[in-house]
């Protein structure tokens, strides 16, 4: 366990490394939750445009998903694992380029991640078949989950155990959505 956390250290500071200052701002931009709020906007709408009166349903799923990710992140993980924040960690802080406050005390897994690839792969089980372009939702999520690094608060075992709570939660809520569908919205003859 000690060699796990020591390569999670070692590729931390290396990717923390890799940063610049123009891209500095572009991170904080990308890692702040209501910079997002247009595209979630954006989707709530095309998803009510595309699927009327499904939209509802859908939009449930996906708000299902991401609460889920988010209390298994936030409520359950950290409190159970009490893993300080690489900018919490006395030994790195001469190491690392911080470019915000470091927020809470513990760090795994990464809400952000969670919340983001949660968002992600639930569209991809519920619309992906029929709009292809849902996959790039991935890129986003993983632009999310990357910027947690740059900015010193996560390390990257916290974003990949994030990543798959997020998934396994929009798994989670798409199979409900589809059974609960099938079960009170299919017509019979």
């Amino acid at each position: 366990m000690e060699k796990l956390n020591q390569l999670d250290t070692d590729l931390f500071l290396w990717l923390n490394g890799l940063y610049a200052s123009w891209l500095d701002p572009v991170m904080v931009w990308v890692t702040m939750r209501n910079s997002w709020i247009p595209f979630y906007v954006v989707l709530i709408g095309w998803l009510i445009f595309q699927y009327q009166k499904q939209a509802l349903g859908l939009i449930l799923t996906l708000v299902v998903a991401v609460a889920l990710s988010d209390q298994m992140a936030s409520s359950v993980m950290k409190p159970l694992t009490l893993r300080l924040r690489p900018c919490h960690e006395p030994a790195l802080q001469k190491l690392i380029h911080p470019v915000l406050e470091c927020g809470g005390t513990y760090g795994f897994a990464s809400s952000h991640a969670a919340n983001a690839f949660a968002l992600a792969m639930a569209l991809w089980l519920l619309v992906g078949k029929r709009f292809g372009w849902v996959k790039w939702t991935f890129l986003w999520a993983f632009l999310v989950s990357y910027s947690r690094i740059y900015v010193g608060a996560h390390y990257p075992l916290d974003v990949l155990a994030g990543a798959g709570i997020g998934v396994m939660m929009a798994t989670i809520s798409a199979v409900l959505y589809q059974k609960v569908t099938e079960r009170f919205f299919t017509v019979t003859k």
